[in-house]
């Protein structure tokens, strides 16, 4: 069998698992897959440590037993109000002494330095930085450079993306897994792992953004030249809708989240105005009827206002002046029907698709869905670093060795991009 890797991604609502075994080729097979509601997070945010610690070991166990195999050690992602981003430059000369001023070959040395100028900002006490990606590189005064190694020049300059988080809903992602009986090797940001499942290329060279549709929160980033320029979260998620359904109707929430998920939609197609739907009784009035369109002008308004205060956060605050590329849409909130239609109209354009993983093998092919976006993308990401000889796994009743504690990525692009 071959090398294990494991996702983890811990969702408001939900929390879901893949586990990624590779072949001989180095092609990765989902072989473990599961989703099952979350426990203890409000918002994106750990609340509870015990219910979240529980519902995090429940889904691993699920998926491990899917998989035929014990995991020992999991990657997950973190966003949402956890998370702050920023871009910086560095600049420094190829030669370290800063007194030779005729051309030089740019090696190793010279991009860690010009690297850690870039990212000597001053960072909050409360923040951890887990992520330095370089966007461009500048050899005397020329752009476009995407790897200096080997060129000649005398001055070196880059401009970087950070991402950092909060110190404490780091380490209370740490203290659940750690007591859930699991290792914690790597945490990247959620958005990114979306991307990387889901962004074609071509996508990231012309200019896209990806907005991942959460139940408590809603992350976008815009991916421009290949590399990130903007991430940000908007504290609003399709728990609004929920909780719209259930005040327009008089419902509990679970019921209103049975019926958006089982017959909503936010944009009505042609013939489906008319089609019934039943609205439960409760508190012994009997069940209410209604229709698609009905539904629809309850949750059409609130995913409309999500989808433009996205818009004009990015517009208020990234630098993409041209969007050649896609809208891309995940989370589960991309599997509303109509949602395509709704962003299109919102953001003027054709170019808005749903973001699925293409199809890596295994029974179970749920990861294909928007809602496993982030999931997919740790495994990918974790499957091609450098750190995937490690052990991710244990065959059923045998021991794993330590793995030497935790790995936490901070030059993320030589992965990535």
């Amino acid at each position: 069998m071959g090398d294990k890797v494991v996702g983890l991604d811990i969702g408001t609502c939900f929390i879901r698992v893949a586990i990624g075994e590779l072949d001989a080729d180095n092609n990765i097979e989902i072989i473990g897959l599961a989703k099952r509601p979350s426990q203890g997070l409000r918002n994106g945010v750990i609340v509870n440590i015990d219910a979240a610690m529980n519902a995090i070991r429940e889904t691993v166990e699920e998926a491990d037993r899917a998989a035929g195999v014990e995991v020992t050690s999991v990657c997950t992602a973190i966003g949402g109000s956890q998370v702050e981003s920023t871009n910086s430059t560095g600049q420094t000369g190829v030669d370290a002494s800063g007194r030779n001023l005729r051309p030089m070959e740019i090696g190793e040395s010279a991009k860690k330095r010009v690297i850690d100028v870039a990212k000597s900002i001053m960072i909050p006490l409360d923040k951890k930085l887990i992520h330095v990606i370089p966007q461009d590189y500048i050899i005397d005064g020329q752009a476009g450079y995407k790897n200096p190694i080997g060129i000649m020049g005398v001055r070196l300059e880059v401009s970087v993306h950070l991402v950092m988080a909060s110190e404490t809903a780091f380490a209370n992602i740490q203290q659940c897994i750690t007591r859930a009986g699991y290792n914690l090797d790597n945490v990247m940001l959620k958005t990114l792992a979306a991307a990387k499942s889901t962004l074609h290329s071509d996508e990231m060279d012309l200019g896209s953004i990806l907005i991942d549709l959460g139940g408590g929160t809603t992350d976008v980033i815009v991916i421009n030249n290949g590399a990130p320029v903007f991430t940000a979260s908007i504290p609003v998620g399709g728990n609004l809708v929920t909780n719209d359904i259930a005040i327009v109707k008089g419902i509990p929430n679970a019921v209103a989240e049975k019926i958006k998920v089982e017959s909503g939609s936010c944009w009505v197609f042609g013939g489906e105005e008319n089609e019934e739907v039943i609205i439960p009784g409760v508190g012994g009035r009997p069940p209410e009827q209604t229709n698609r369109l009905e539904l629809c002008q309850i949750i059409a308004p609130r995913m409309e206002e999500i989808l433009t205060l996205v818009k004009k956060e990015v517009v208020r605050r990234s630098n993409l002046t041209k969007l050649s590329g896609s809208i891309v849409l995940t989370g589960g909130g991309a599997l509303m029907p109509g949602v395509v239609e709704l962003a299109q109209s919102v953001w003027k354009t054709s170019s808005v698709r749903i973001g699925c993983c293409s199809d890596m093998g295994g029974v179970d092919k749920s990861y294909r869905e928007p809602d496993f976006a982030t999931v997919m993308g740790l495994v990918q990401f974790n499957n091609n670093s450098q750190d995937k000889k490690k052990s991710y796994y244990k065959k059923a009743g045998k021991s794993a060795s330590d793995n030497g504690g935790h790995h936490f990525i901070k030059d993320f692009i030589k992965h990535f991009f």
